[in-house]
């Protein structure tokens, strides 16, 4: 599947289930039997269509695409006409004398009719991304969805023309399939004015922007002139009254897709995260011949005005420098590097990485290349150096896991801002907070144009900050030590564990305590498994999978008399955890064991490192997101290899426990037809619906199926009864195949994402943790008995936040080690409308506008 094709889809579907088009009805026996799928009732209206009764060769499943400048006919349907005064009767609409009502927003809702009469035209801008969407343009029900065509974003909407274009959209990777360009025609109010003509002619009122800055400021401009374009149109003759009339308001929501992070406003881009992928790829793989040969490696990447890329790979990859544009080093900054690269490999070390953004520059603003780096190396210290310009690999690939899903999230935002968005509704753009989708004001955003550290957005200057702390602070060379902080790894191996594991002890380092380190968790607490760790004890430990202390899912309370004897016998004065559910637990029994044992009185917290993503109090766990891509990469895999064989449907069994995390972010991300969970308990008629659904849809073009299915779903509905259901039920239209992934999902090296959040987590925890012995140190010793002294460090929507462990309780599943209330489950709906399921979209609790000022005002470094 391309990059952004998933995300057109989505769009083509989440607009589908809002009343834009109408999907073909079932049969009486399709909708009875299954509780996953929502009939709704036929809307009271002579002029909509079934989509199945246009189906034309330039179709995508019923759906009719349309490039750029194709000449749309005009709607049969009378306008819509003003509501009259008289009272309702009841019903979606009522005809009185001939008249349509016209509905409230709230009706639209009730009625699931919100998107009836309105168009959307979507376009690709810029600079190509992974994740980014492309669009299409069909109509059906008084709708329109554009796409860009051949031209490209902005050059499209100017050329318009005839360009049509039939066939699928759902199979090659890479590139943006409806073209994404910098438009110089657009930039001159004669382009605009070209724009303005081709919308109006197609009647389209809803413009979705995805680029990046210039993109959207372009936008923004073109919806502040629109009344103009429309009077100086008018005047020429090119458009009539009643057009003008039916335009009269342009609405604009912006979704930013660039590869650089550099819009202010949102965390994370779309395609940020899958270029980092391709950064990494590079990185460890260079690590490898570095190592061997004692090299030093100067590798730049993308980021003329943004060193985001720069800065979070050097976080994910240990580099021993950054240059980046927005903090031009030092003066002396010569000398200080070469320093630096002496005293790494003084200390062992037999490489050196240094990571340069193509638009670093020094503090006379004389642009730093990295052939200057490599002449600097090599004339100083002599080092064997080489230089590696990533180039455009790090736009291409396939997109990872978490491109997918952001762009699926946001388009849930995008299409509900355009489809509520009024002709007072200002322009605004859809952006991602900590884990929560915000619509900001575009012009806002685009007006604090991140160019330096004053300006940045929180994700930046928290990675710069843990980057400060790393890369150029020195651990003290006293031997003197102010407090003893032991930390270790607890429940089933995890990536990023070893990230975690590197920053806490570093930071430790850095703050003049004393590390120590547990091998095999509370077990190897127990007997005694603890050594010191110093600076060099951690290195090169970023970018390895698994656990390097060991991890035991050995729980503490059997053993509190010799745990308690060994933290008198190392003075360990406090505790970071870094594990899954057993971690939690474990807090939570040494929260109790304090009543008995004094020893065990000290400050501890839980860093949330699993695939199952079950911990309570954190939206995220450490390791989740690589085993994340690996479902994915593998779904990937195997749905290709069905390529040849068609009409084939695919079984997979993902890990996770009871919790669903796994198989539904993954069915999302891969185009599942289908997640089992235990959240969702489902029936034997909804696995009959789910079959009888393949069997529909290998009547299309696609012709295969994709199933997951989470290992404790059901204990009675286990994967080999779900390959048998559908294997006997499939008989003579398509054959099925199962696939246990097992522990794959475990390993590998950690993703950016793991990396990055790990090295974060880890940073934070040790800083709290100083903080909490000194207020804990009483009488000449430590003593810590109040319940904010056991915490979960958990990322809560927007933020990081220290949770008591004793208050999580009540909001914890025991039995099934789950938590009791889980986010992920409202994207659900998401999945399934992706699948082509007819289901109702809850849109109750959708972001709100807010403001750029407002939300920088309450941000804070890590």
């Amino acid at each position: 599947m391309r990059k952004e094709e998933f995300h057109l889809k989505f769009f083509m579907c989440v607009i589908q289930s809002r009343g834009l088009v109408r999907p073909p009805q079932r049969t009486a026996g399709e909708a009875s039997t299954s509780s996953m799928l929502i009939q709704k009732p036929p809307l009271e209206t002579d002029d909509l269509k079934p989509l199945h009764a246009m189906d034309d060769p330039g179709t995508m499943e019923g759906i009719p695409i349309l490039k750029n400048g194709e000449a749309c006919g005009q709607s049969a349907r009378k306008p819509w006409r003003r509501r009259a005064k008289t009272e309702r009767q009841g019903g979606p609409w009522v005809k009185t004398r001939g008249e349509k009502w016209i509905m409230t927003h709230e009706e639209h809702h009730a009625a699931k009719t919100l998107g009836i009469g309105k168009a959307i035209a979507v376009l690709t801008s810029g600079g190509d991304a992974q994740g980014k969407e492309k669009a299409l343009r069909g109509r059906g029900g008084g709708t329109k969805i554009m796409a860009g065509g051949r031209s490209g974003g902005y050059q499209g909407l100017v050329d318009g023309g005839d360009h049509h274009q039939g066939g699928t959209f759902l199979r090659t990777p890479g590139g943006t399939v409806i073209g994404s360009a910098r438009c110089k025609d657009f930039r001159d109010r004669e382009g605009r004015l070209r724009a303005a003509h081709n919308l109006v002619k197609r009647g389209i009122t809803n413009l979705c922007v995805i680029g990046g800055d210039g993109s959207l400021t372009g936008a923004d401009t073109f919806r502040s002139e629109w009344s103009d374009l429309l009077s100086d149109l008018q005047k020429a003759g090119k458009i009539t009254e009643e057009e003008a009339t039916k335009s009269s308001y342009l609405n604009i929501v912006g979704l930013v897709g660039s590869i650089d992070n550099d819009f202010c406003g949102t965390d994370m881009t779309i395609g940020t995260d899958s270029a980092l992928h391709r950064i990494i790829e590079i990185v460890d793989a260079i690590t490898t011949t570095a190592q061997s040969h004692q090299r030093t490696f100067v590798l730049e990447v993308m980021g003329r005005h943004c060193g985001y890329l720069a800065l979070v790979t050097s976080l994910s990859c240990g580099a021993d420098w950054v240059f980046i544009p927005e903090c031009p080093p030092d003066d002396d900054w010569e000398e200080h590097l070469c320093r630096r690269l002496s005293e790494t490999r003084t200390r062992g070390s037999r490489l050196n990485i240094i990571i340069v953004a193509e638009g670093a520059i020094d503090k006379n603003g004389k642009p730093i290349t990295s052939e200057d780096i490599k002449n600097l190396v090599v004339k100083r210290l002599g080092y064997d150096t080489r230089v590696t310009v990533l180039g455009h690999v790090q736009r291409g690939g396939t997109p990872s896991a978490f491109d997918r899903i952001l762009g699926s999230r946001m388009g849930v935002e995008a299409v509900m801002a355009l489809l509520e968005g009024t002709p007072d509704t200002p322009a605004c753009v859809v952006s991602l907070s900590g884990n929560q989708a915000v619509r900001l004001p575009l012009m806002e955003c685009v007006q604090v144009t991140p160019r330096s550290l004053s300006t940045l957005y929180r994700s930046f200057m928290n990675n710069w900050e843990v980057y400060k702390l790393l890369a150029h602070v020195r651990p003290p060379v006293t031997k003197g030590s102010t407090h003893t902080v032991a930390v270790m790894n607890v429940g089933a191996p995890a990536a990023g564990m070893n990230a975690a594991v590197r920053s806490t002890v570093r930071i430790g380092l850095i703050q003049g305590n004393r590390v120590l380190v547990v091998h095999d968790g509370f077990e190897g607490l127990a007997k005694g498994q603890i050594e010191e760790a110093g600076w060099s004890y951690v290195g090169g430990w970023t970018g390895q999978g698994g656990s390097k202390l060991g991890t035991k899912r050995t729980l503490p309370k059997k053993s509190f008399e010799q745990i308690s004897a060994n933290i008198t016998k190392f003075n360990i004065q406090g505790l970071v955890i870094i594990g899954g559910f057993e971690a939690y637990t474990g807090g939570l029994e040494l929260m109790e064991g304090r009543k008995l044992f004094d020893e065990l009185c000290i400050p501890f917290v839980v860093i949330p490192a699993t695939v199952s993503n079950n911990v309570p109090g954190s939206d995220f766990s450490v390791g989740a997101d690589t085993a994340l891509n690996t479902i994915c990469t593998t779904c990937d895999r195997i749905k290709q290899s069905a390529a040849g064989t068609k009409r084939r449907v695919f079984i997979i069994e993902t890990m996770g426990g009871y919790c669903g995390y796994l198989a539904t972010m993954a069915g999302l991300a891969a185009g599942a037809d289908a997640a089992y969970i235990f959240e969702e308990p489902f029936t034997i008629r909804d696995l009959q619906a789910n079959v009888e659904h393949l069997v529909q849809k290998m009547r299309t073009t696609v012709k295969r199926g994709l199933v997951l299915r989470n290992e404790k779903c059901n204990e009675n509905y286990t994967t080999d009864f779900i390959f048998n259901l559908y294997s006997e039920e499939g008989k003579g239209i398509f054959d099925s195949r199962k696939n246990v992934l097992g522990h794959m999902q475990q390993g590998g090296s950690p993703t950016p994402f793991d990396r990055n959040f790990a090295t974060k987590m880890g940073a934070k925890a040790m800083n709290w943790m100083s903080g909490k012995i000194k207020e804990s140190y009483r009488n000449g010793r430590i003593f810590a008995n109040t319940p904010d002294s056991g915490c979960v460090l958990g990322m809560r929507k927007r933020a990081l936040v220290f949770q008591p462990v004793t208050e999580l309780k009540d909001q914890t599943d025991f039995e099934h080690r789950i938590p009791k209330e889980q986010w992920w489950l409202k994207l659900r709906p998401i999945l399934k409308i992706l699948a082509k399921y007819e289901i109702d979209l809850d849109t109750s609790e959708h972001a709100h506008l807010e403001h750029i000022s407002r939300k920088r005002s309450g941000e804070t470094s890590i």
